[in-house]
């Protein structure tokens, strides 16, 4: 697909809209910048909200190396039901009185979901089992086995609750991969009364935030005044802030950039971490070049990933 915006090189974070799946925004995008090497970062359900992050041109080659994966939410929730989906989309599968059960009793049952903890992930999901979908099996009316899963919840803090309407709104700091819904139908249980998430708006998600991010509808009305997106690119390098810096001289560039591996005695960083260590590069110039893997027992600096 040629397109004006074939040159954009960076990083677009959308405020996704509600009822739409993470494709639906990259297919939206293609066809608003013209441009088809798209790809995003933290797949967020149809019903979410909030921070996704999309990598467009050369930095599509950032999507799997993103060492920053974890993602903060604010949810809603309902106590007293059970659905086959864990959420407000789904049918009802069971209802339980929730009377009695306050505010305080919530903050008690949070405590057992703090840190590391094991998950079910939960039928309408997209984990692979034998080959099939978990959701493509849901919808036929299946249940299988599934293994819990490790995740970390870093941070679980009640923002709200309604005892009359037994709905309230969490904050969630967790790992990659953690079911925000199955975080709630388990702290349901724990209560004894079920419960379902009803709203989900993910704020935080690959260092970057809702102030960060634009909409679909504000990328659609530059398009139509014929101005570039640029105003709204992040640079690549901003997904790996957490890196050291290396910056090279011409010399050592001109090599680098050939695929020579480097001796880390010649260059002027902190080499005082771990192990196979990662660091941000750039060149004489200043300008970003990729990321680099330094090998401490014979003192290499190699190519990680060239943007």
């Amino acid at each position: 697909m040629a397109g004006l915006n074939d040159n954009l090189n960076g990083i677009i974070c959308v405020n996704k809209p509600q009822d739409f799946t993470s494709f639906d925004v990259i297919a939206k995008m293609r066809g608003i910048l013209k441009l088809k090497r798209l790809g995003h970062a933290g797949t967020l359900d149809p019903m979410a909200t909030g921070v996704l992050p999309v990598f467009a041109g050369k930095a599509t080659k950032a999507c799997d190396i993103i060492p920053d994966r974890d993602k903060v939410y604010e949810a809603g929730f309902r106590l007293g039901l059970v659905t086959d989906t864990q959420d407000s989309s789904g049918t009802v599968t069971s209802e339980r009185d929730p009377s009695g059960i306050t505010a305080e009793d919530v903050k008690k049952a949070l405590a057992d979901f703090r840190g590391d903890i094991m998950q079910i992930p939960p039928m309408y999901s997209a984990v692979m089992i034998n080959g099939q979908r978990l959701y493509d099996l849901a919808r036929q009316g299946k249940v299988v086995e599934r293994e819990a899963r490790p995740v970390t919840v870093y941070t679980i803090e009640l923002l709200s609750y309604d005892e009359d309407t037994h709905t309230g709104r969490l904050e969630i700091s967790c790992s990659k991969g953690t079911y925000i819904r199955t975080l709630i139908n388990d702290i349901g249980e724990k209560l004894g009364c079920g419960g379902i998430m009803t709203s989900l708006v993910r704020t935080k998600a690959c260092g970057f935030s809702l102030e960060d991010c634009v909409t679909l509808e504000d990328l659609q009305k530059l398009a139509e005044e014929g101005v570039s997106a640029e105003k709204y690119l992040l640079p690549i390098e901003k997904v790996f802030g957490e890196f050291k810096k290396i910056k090279l001289n011409a010399h050592q560039e001109k090599l680098y950039r050939n695929g020579i591996k480097l001796d880390t005695e010649r260059i002027r960083a902190d080499f005082s971490g771990d192990e196979n260590e990662k660091f941000r590069v750039y060149g004489a110039d200043g300008c970003f070049i990729g990321t680099a893997c330094a090998d401490y027992e014979k003192k290499e600096l190699r190519v990680d990933k060239n943007f």
